[in-house]
């Protein structure tokens, strides 16, 4: 992979400017103090899974090349929360990153290096020149030969200085809770235990444990995972010996059915890629899903245009999954429903028979409403549901709260937008409900009178959606979204108290479960609509080229048996931006025609290439591993005459 992406022209990598500095010890740090070092620059931003998945695939590689390498995390937000520095800081902490962090809220280093998509991973070589420029996630073989390549060559120059890089960790914090993720009530005796009934069961993510509160909120009754230092990891084994790793939602299931299977809880294991079970009698903690390797889209379906859908299986073990970040015992199915924030699909799980199954979505990412295998979704965090039997989502990314009607008055599941307009749209809201917005919500729960109430992350807010309704004289009520709290720091859930009559918040940031009273009246928020502020690029009107450049990694070759092995998918923001070229289609070059009478708008592009492990030149071995690659854009333009007529990405290699 090496040679896909050195640069052969030698570019001076740019300063490193931003608003401060996390994991220095106070120490800004510039090029020149790394000088010496080989450095990755990691471009994230704290809401992308992508991002995440990163930041885990790199800690490998820091650990085996500390003495040379130093990995420096560029913050570049997506959303307004993103940007503040508090938030930043406790994400730093969230998800333990143990490198220096710039804090880069104006993208001014984003822009410096020309980066488009988070995330986005740059290289400089010891003498402070770009060596690479990748975007996505998987890298990391490749970075590790580069890694390995620009260590031999600057210590034969005298240029590699071995030795400790600028990073410092933070003093550690005791708390009872650590960055808890989920929250459900113990509506049955657990375990033969009757005084559970009561108590609530927490996913303490940041201690990588689940725990069963009392209902002070305050006393820890038992947990499973973590130990007595809290460590991630995984491993099945009685209460004290099971390991997690970053776990999220977690879901009761029905007495008997426990009793025929042989676990009460199902946990979401988000970081390791797998579904765990929780048998409260004897504390035992078992793997039922999920083989450890984070599942990527099926390279041969997806270069034909085919959709995975269906059942996965009987052998739930041997499957990969990826990111579980919630999940929830369906009446309506019978079965545990996933929300599979990684591929940005919803799965289902038959703990009778361990039958994995794709219940809706591609696993392109974005929001599109279409039959449930037909529909986009962007990294569903949130799942509920109602007496009619229909599913509700907060789907992250696109700030909307979403639902899959499932119920008896459905012909065939099918998903359906409530609240939220795109990737790139949020705000803070309230009203009608096409207009409303939400920011990164990773919660929601119905309520018995058929309202959802949603646990609007980012906007530090607890939110409700109450559909068209008959009101106590018969008139009809409009369909209106209001705020039931805010001031709240990240709550990402929310559900009814034991006794129904408030409400209970899982305040992430502030390391809490808190009781809020449900008002008599609710208030009407009214702080605008936004969108992702990324640096516009300058495009002239009329005809407009696109070119993804890709090249397969070393030891891979593209897969071209049965065609053009590459494709791109085109839409745009406002629609009639694009007067020609939009869609589906092979190949990784496009002519767009722009419409001169939109000022400006967004370009949703998806590129994809499949490659296969073999030589150039020579035939794809039988039973060869093959790979899917992709990468998703969304690039703001403002239509200028005389402006560039082209664009030149990269899906995988250098720009």
């Amino acid at each position: 992979m090496t040679e896909t992406i050195r640069r052969a022209e030698r570019v001076r990598a740019s300063e490193l400017v931003g608003r401060g500095w996390l994991n220095t010890g106070g120490k800004q740090v510039s090029l020149e103090d790394l000088r010496g070092k080989i450095v990755i620059l990691d471009f994230w931003t704290f809401c992308c899974i992508n991002c995440l998945h990163v930041l885990d695939e790199l800690r490998p590689l820091e650990e085996r090349f500390r003495d040379v390498l130093v990995t420096v995390g560029v913050h570049s937000p997506k959303f307004e929360h993103e940007a503040d520095p508090d938030a930043l800081a406790a994400a730093v902490e969230r998800y333990e990153i143990a490198h220096p962090v710039l804090d880069d809220p104006n993208l001014v280093t984003w822009q410096a290096y020309s980066a488009r998509a988070w995330p986005t991973l740059v290289v400089v070589d010891p003498q402070g020149y770009i060596a690479a420029s990748l975007a996505g996630e998987g890298h990391v073989a490749g970075l590790t030969s580069l890694v390995e390549e620009l260590a031999a060559e600057h210590e034969a120059k005298g240029t590699l200085h071995r030795g400790d890089g600028p990073y410092v960790p933070p003093e550690p914090v005791s708390r009872t809770l650590r960055f808890p993720g989920k929250a459900v009530p113990v509506s049955r005796a657990l375990g033969g235990q009757q005084d559970s009934l009561g108590n609530f069961l927490v996913s303490d993510t940041g201690h990588h444990r689940i725990v069963e509160l009392d209902p002070d909120l305050q006393t820890v009754v038992r947990s499973w995972g973590g130990g007595e230092d809290q460590e991630k990891g995984h491993h099945d084994g009685v209460a004290d010996d099971a390991r997690f790793n970053e776990p999220q939602g977690l879901t009761v299931l029905p007495e008997a059915l426990s009793a025929q299977v042989g676990y009460d809880i199902v946990v979401a294991d988000t970081v390791n890629h797998r579904l765990r079970g929780i048998n409260t009698s004897t504390g035992e903690v078992t793997t039922l899903a999920g083989n450890g390797v984070q599942r990527l889209l099926d390279a041969e379906r997806a270069r034909a245009g085919a959709v995975e859908s269906g059942s996965l299986g009987l052998d739930p073990l041997n499957v990969s999954l990826s990111s579980p970040w919630d999940v929830l015992w369906s009446e309506t199915l019978g079965l545990v429903v996933v929300a599979m924030a990684g591929t940005h699909q919803i799965f289902t799980f038959d703990p009778r028979t361990g039958e994995l199954s794709i219940f809706a979505g591609t696993g392109l990412e974005g929001l599109l409403d279409a039959e449930a295998d037909a529909a986009w979704f962007a990294q569903t965090s949130g799942l509920t549901e109602d007496a009619a039997g229909d599913i509700w989502i907060a789907d992250s990314e696109t700030s909307s709260l979403r639902v899959i009607r499932t119920g008896a008055a459905a012909a065939q599941p099918a998903v359906e937008t409530v609240v939220g307009e795109g990737l790139f749209d949020f705000g803070f809201r309230d009203g009608e409900p096409g207009q409303a917005r939400l920011q990164h919500p990773l919660g929601v729960t119905a309520l018995p009178d058929g309202s959802v109430l949603v646990a609007d992350t980012y906007n530090g807010a607890i939110r409700r959606y109450r559909g068209e309704h008959l009101a106590a004289d018969g008139t009809t009520v409009a369909a209106e979204v209001s705020t039931v709290a805010r001031g709240l720091k990240e709550p990402s859930d929310v559900l009814l108290d034991a006794d129904g009559t408030g409400l209970l918040v899982v305040e992430t940031n502030a390391h809490e479960l808190v009781r809020i009273a449900i008002p008599e009246d609710y208030l009407s928020v009214d702080e605008g609509a936004s969108q992702t502020q990324r640096p516009t690029t300058a495009v002239a009107p009329g005809e407009f080229s696109l070119d993804i450049g890709f090249a397969a990694p070393t030891g891979q070759k593209l897969d071209d048996r049965w065609g053009d092995p590459t494709q791109l998918k085109i839409s745009s923001s406002p629609e009639n931006l694009l007067l020609d070229g939009g869609g589906n289609s092979e190949g990784l070059h496009r002519t767009l025609r722009l419409n001169p009478e939109v000022a400006e708008g967004v370009l949703h592009i998806t590129a994809r290439a499949a490659a296969c492990d073999g030589s150039p030149g020579e035939e794809i071995p039988m039973h060869a591993a093959c790979h899917l690659y992709q990468q998703d854009w969304g690039i703001p333009v403002r239509l200028e005459d005389g402006a560039q007529t082209e664009l030149t990405l990269d899906l995988r290699g250098v720009r």
